[in-house]
């Protein structure tokens, strides 16, 4: 058994009061203690440090009565923190600040062709100098670089180099890029990123339990479990791509057959129209192309192994819904939960929409390598009121 720790304690107090009022807009110090339950005197104490941290602002005083002093509503203040988020995939390095009011500031990218950290690391820093120089951010306010990129990280036998992974990334830790980069880093999975971005921008805002599908190269999945992240032991939960679904099925980069994201992802639908490899293997040629008789053939052969997919998730975790999103142009996706019905019977059977089109956008990724760091800002981290544990 583990006590409370107290240290961590008022840590998790100043993120719940932050998200109270990140999702509320304006609060008062008597909305913020009846939505938290905590004490008047410790948000009081909280807002205290948050206003003059320069993280709330304080409002006009509300006069709804005429005795007692009026009280003051308090609201984010999108110039408190800022972060910078970039994805890192096969064809392309976007970077991008974000403030605290979840505002792109400024916006950049550079083509790459799937690079190794060596190729990649002066192309990070001069985007983080260039927005640096492209933005009026008062760059001490940042709260540093979320990094994202194809997963997963660090399995014996599935990090060999194939379509959908980034060569020579194994040993890259967040340690050793901040060194490198010379401010805090986190470094994560495409998929989870999407899904704290869709988390906190897009219309995934009020679900508590629900799996992000990432369809990009690969397929992956972010989790969120009674309105937590959720990422495994190691970081690699919601490698769903790695689900074998048809048995004896297409061999697989981890070295299985008939795996998920042999039938669901960029690659698969690439191959399909006979494009893999090739210059016309991008989202936006899929996006202007349309679906063809041979789009038609790969939203036939996808759906299936999708169907059977979420009827695992849905009876595993009993999640309010699957959110689907990532690079497939948003006509495929539409075209794609078309094919999925009826879905078969499961645990969520009576519970409405069962799967959902996520809506954060086509840089949901990036807005979710940024958000990595907001959501560490932000995010109450029930965990951390436990003494003990792993160290």
């Amino acid at each position: 058994m583990s006590g409370t720790n107290l240290e961590y304690a008022r840590s998790h107090n100043r993120r719940a009061v932050l998200e109270t009022v990140r999702l509320n807009g304006q609060l008062t110090r008597a909305d913020l203690a009846r939505l938290t339950a905590l004490t008047p005197q410790t948000v009081s104490n909280i807002a205290a440090e948050l206003l003059d941290a320069g993280m709330l602002l304080a409002g006009q005083p509300l006069r709804e009565g005429a005795r007692g002093q009026p009280a003051i509503p308090l609201t984010l203040n999108p110039d408190g923190a800022y972060a910078v988020g970039m994805q890192l995939d096969h064809q392309m390095l976007v970077a991008l600040a974000l403030d605290l009011s979840g505002r792109v500031r400024v916006r950049l990218e550079a083509p790459v062709s799937r690079p190794s950290p060596d190729e990649a690391l002066p192309l990070i820093s001069d985007l983080l100098q260039r927005l640096r120089r492209e933005s009026s951010l008062d760059w001490g306010r940042l709260l540093g670089l979320g990094l994202v990129m194809p997963g997963p990280f660090g399995v014996e036998g599935m990090t060999s180099v194939g379509p959908t992974t980034l060569p020579g990334w194994e040993g890259v830790d967040a340690a050793g890029l901040e060194r490198a980069l010379g401010l805090p880093v986190l470094l994560e999975k495409d998929a989870t990123a999407a899904a704290i971005g869709e988390r906190l921008y897009g219309m995934a805002s009020e679900l508590r339990n629900f799996v992000y599908l990432f369809i990009g190269a690969g397929l992956g999945a972010g989790l969120f479990l009674d309105g937590r992240l959720y990422t495994g032991g190691r970081r690699n939960a919601g490698e769903a791509g790695h689900m074998m679904v048809v048995p004896a099925g297409r061999p697989c980069d981890c070295g299985n057959r008939g795996c998920l994201e042999r039938y669901v992802s960029l690659q698969a639908l690439y191959e399909e129209l006979g494009i893999a490899g090739g210059p016309l293997a991008t989202p936006e040629h899929l996006a202007a192309r349309g679906i063809d008789a041979a789009g038609e053939r790969w939203l036939d052969a996808a759906a299936g192994p999708l169907r059977q997919a979420i009827n695992i998730l849905e009876s595993m975790l009993d999640i309010d819904a699957v959110v689907l999103g990532g690079l497939l142009p948003p006509v495929w996706q539409e075209a794609l939960m078309a094919r999925l019905h009826p879905l078969p019977l499961s645990v969520r059977s009576s519970s409405g929409e069962r799967v959902r089109q996520g809506s954060a956008g086509r840089d949901v990724v990036a807005l979710g390598a940024a958000a990595l760091l907001v959501f560490d800002e932000f995010n109450p981290q029930y965990e951390v009121l436990l003494k003990g544990g792993r160290r």
